[in-house]
């Protein structure tokens, strides 16, 4: 039988807290555009051509 290889994915995803609102979420690091709050609206990250630029409070890194 022939072994399938996955190529292992190099993302990773950050816990951040909101400024405004306080409310907690968690993105993905590697945004194409912006990441707003799912409660007030407020931008929590912005796109930056690669990584995404965190304007929130990080609490919390997954990869």
């Amino acid at each position: 039988m022939d072994e399938i290889i996955f190529k292992q994915v190099e993302s990773n995803f950050s816990k951040v807290r909101c400024q405004k609102c306080k409310n907690e979420q968690v993105i993905f690091t590697k945004a194409a555009s912006q990441v707003k709050c799912l409660v007030c609206g407020e931008i929590l990250a912005k796109s930056a051509g690669g990584k995404a630029e965190i304007v929130a409070e990080r609490i919390e890194n997954y990869s």
